[in-house]
């Protein structure tokens, strides 16, 4: 398998390098050259096997010819053998025609772990292998900088900077990334938004000579690596509800953009989904792009749900890929238009297919406060703020629906992770995973920097062990 840059400029590499490099080198995104499809009976072939068995067969024709199918499924065992549910990803029928996904029995109790954790297992494989060593550099709008830490913490190969906005994020989400006491584990608290966090981190990767001296590595969901993994969990659970008999549709919350492109990315190797219902809340730009086709990022609000309080949506960019019909030429002119007048407008043409596929629902902080009180009272179900949102924009996309397939909501965060709306919308104490627990009462590590460039930088380039011999 080959990737491309969706800017046309950069190498076309194979999967390792293509992991290994994060964002391309000409600020792309890298894809795969061409999409593998399933047949019908290759999808019905996954109905009786596991979630590990499932997560080989989606995965490995993207990293073909890089890993032997042995140790590839090796390596898939020990990623999801700390998962706390047997099933990984299990499903929940929450009333007749909709369903609960939960992605949250991972080590961080939130679905960036389904990626994170096999991702630090192939990292480690490939450097090892080349007696190298790399700096992840990585912004968080809370879970990713959490579930990263987990995934790479004292392994000797690597060190890793996590910056996340200063006082936007929960306490719980903060305390996940702080309380690591590895010694190559570096927290930055940075004085600005999740945008500032994110631009700092394409900013430092777009400096070639910073970028090549301190072997910098990404792992946000720029990264590739992220997005395969993230198509395995539509799979499983759409062949657990039949497909691929019947379609299903998923309604997604989301900031970043990458969770919901990977359900576009199953799509495309052959699963029947109707319709990706992409749920955001009041930082809706990606709602506001799906009805007029204008990309303009506005101020950030922040709300119950920090994970999606973000403008920039960086995974954006591999849709727009898509839909111009692969044209990088388009994509650069769009992105340069982004960075010139901070906006750009799609054509209708561009949109059409997006229609096709994807609807946007917007959900405000009262009805987000509701419907935790709702599942609260209704199911006897405690949800955290970003799962009411996707129950939410599944309930409103299946009232204005006729005959609505089954609607899938992803829910990609534990309640404990965000207590103090969840308690109070439930009246309840939410009960905490022992592995929490003792996250809560330690130590903590971090370091509060200025949103300047040559600050973070210089911090950086003083405390990675990169530049020595591997």
């Amino acid at each position: 398998m080959k990737y491309v840059s969706t800017r046309g400029s950069a190498p076309v590499l194979e999967f390792e390098d293509v992991m290994l490099a994060g964002l391309a080198r000409d600020g792309g995104l890298y894809v795969p050259e061409s999409w593998p499809r399933f047949s019908t009976e290759d999808i019905n072939s996954m109905r009786d096997k596991s979630y590990q068995e499932i997560a080989f067969e989606v995965m490995h024709p993207f990293v073909e010819g890089t890993i032997e199918p042995e140790e590839f499924k090796a390596l898939i065992e020990e990623a999801y053998q700390g998962f706390e549910h047997r099933a990984v990803a299990p499903l929940v029928q929450m009333d007749s025609n909709l369903w609960l996904l939960e992605l949250f029995h991972g080590p961080t109790l939130a679905f960036k772990d389904f990626a994170m954790q096999i991702l630090g297992l192939l990292m480690d494989r490939a450097l090892i292998k080349r007696g190298e060593r790399a700096t992840i550099v990585g912004a968080t709008s809370g879970d990713t900088g959490g579930a990263a830490i987990e995934a790479f913490r004292g392994r000797e190969q690597i060190d890793i900077f996590i910056l996340h906005p200063a006082g936007r994020v929960s306490d719980v989400q903060r305390r996940q990334m702080t309380t690591a006491k590895e010694e190559n584990v570096f927290n930055i608290a940075l004085e600005g938004t999740f945008d500032d966090c994110q631009a700092m981190v394409k900013g430092l990767f777009n400096d070639h000579d910073f970028r090549d001296g301190n072997k910098l590595t990404g792992v946000n969901s720029i990264n590739w690596a992220r997005i395969m993994a993230q198509v395995v969990y539509y799979f499983s659970s759409a062949v657990a509800l039949g497909s691929p008999d019947r379609p299903l549709s998923y309604a997604v919350p989301t900031g970043n953009f990458g969770d919901v492109f990977a359900g576009y990315v199953a799509s495309k190797m052959g699963l029947p989904i109707e319709r990706l219902i992409v749920a955001t809340n009041q930082n809706d730009i990606l709602v506001r792009t799906l009805e007029s086709g204008l990309y303009k990022p506005d101020g950030v609000t922040a709300t119950y749900s920090p994970s999606m309080d973000i403008q920039v949506s960086s995974n954006f960019e591999r849709l727009l890929f898509e839909m111009t019909g692969r044209d990088a030429g388009r994509v650069s002119q769009l992105m340069d238009d982004l960075k010139d007048t901070g906006a750009f407008q799609l054509s209708e043409n561009e949109l059409k297919p997006m229609h096709a596929l994807f609807e946007g629902v917007r959900v405000d902080e009262e009805t987000t406060f509701a419907r935790i009180q709702t599942e609260n009272t209704v199911n006897q179900y405690m949800i955290d703020p970003h799962s009411a949102i996707a129950l939410e924009a599944a309930a409103q996309h299946d009232e204005k629906t006729v005959a609505s397939p089954p609607v899938v909501a992803l829910a990609t965060a534990h309640p404990a992770k965000f207590p103090d709306v969840v308690t109070k919308a439930t009246e309840r104490d939410v009960p905490q995973p022992a592995r929490l627990k003792a996250q809560l009462h330690s130590e903590e590590r971090v370091v509060q920097l200025a949103n300047d460039y040559g600050v973070v930088a210089n911090y950086i380039a003083s405390h990675t062990r990169a530049g020595e011999s591997g």
